[in-house]
């Protein structure tokens, strides 16, 4: 049997899905194989906007190849998509409780982007 191992990172706060993916206190990375989740870490967010600073190259790096998002801009939808990393947006509540419910096939990208940008300079 051949293993199929993924890796889906969620901006997270408190456990939850920060609404706000530029924003995030840190983002949850978890590794999956086979639709099991065999674990997951934590990355701390760079300071500043998520969409200007080098977090997409980091996931990428890491083998992140699916970002489950609250609310984020075009911008960053483009960034992340350039890094190789497919984006769903419209995702809320605890983030354990987001990965089952992606792995069961629950989850689809709501199609609403941020329509306003908090990034200063």
């Amino acid at each position: 049997m051949k293993l199929i191992s993924l890796k889906i990172a969620v901006p997270t706060r408190d456990g939850v899905v920060d609404d706000h993916f530029g924003h995030c206190a840190y983002y949850t990375v978890y590794t999956v194989v086979n639709q099991m989740v065999v674990g997951s870490e934590t990355l701390p967010s760079p300071q500043g906007c998520g969409c200007k600073s080098n977090i997409a190259s980091v996931l990428e790096q890491m083998g992140v190849k699916v970002m489950l998002a609250g609310n984020m801009g075009q911008g960053a939808k483009n960034v992340l998509e350039s890094h190789n990393i497919a984006v769903v947006r419209g995702c809320s509540g605890p983030v354990d409780e987001l990965i089952k419910n992606y792995l069961e096939g629950k989850v689809a990208d709501s199609g609403d982007g941020c329509d306003h940008h908090e990034c200063q300079g």
